[in-house]
């Protein structure tokens, strides 16, 4: 009797032995859902057109009174089992592309969740809860500031 799932042949015919690994790296080690927020968090800053995380109340609080940046600040983190579900609310720059924003964020955070922790994450929801505009301000700052220049030359 063959050893079901232990062998395949591929199209060469040549058989490959498959190791059935049953995740069990994290047997009696549990990881923190606010540790899995920080290593989403710092995938999240990473990310380019990304202006700042959009946290409640409490974080923007925290954050000033401790004078730390709140690396989880707009991440609620799910895990049960070793399946991670991941919700990110970021404010976007003026300009950026909203779905290749969201679309990289999701990759990264799956990514570094994943390689970081071996839970297997599921689920990486992005919700854009504003858009930044003093990039726009900056740059007419600056323009108007040429143009000045200019017109004393």
């Amino acid at each position: 009797m063959e050893e079901e799932n232990k062998n395949v042949e591929n199209e060469n015919g040549e058989v490959i032995e498959l190791d059935e690994e049953i995740k069990s790296e994290n047997e009696g080690i549990s990881i923190s859902n606010d540790v899995v927020a920080v290593i989403a968090g710092v995938a999240v800053s990473e990310v380019e057109g990304v202006s700042g995380m959009a946290g409640g109340f409490a974080g923007g609080i925290t954050e000033v009174l401790s004078g730390k940046k709140n690396l989880a600040k707009g991440i609620k983190v799910d895990i049960e089992e070793n399946k991670a579900k991941i919700d990110v609310n970021i404010i976007v720059e003026y300009g950026s592309r909203i779905p290749d924003v969201a679309f990289e964020i999701q990759n990264r955070v799956k990514k570094s969740v994943e390689s970081m922790t071996g839970l297997d994450v599921e689920e990486v929801n992005v919700h854009v809860q504003g858009v930044n505009t003093d990039v726009v301000k900056k740059e007419d700052e600056v323009d108007n500031n040429e143009d000045v220049k200019d017109e004393e030359n």
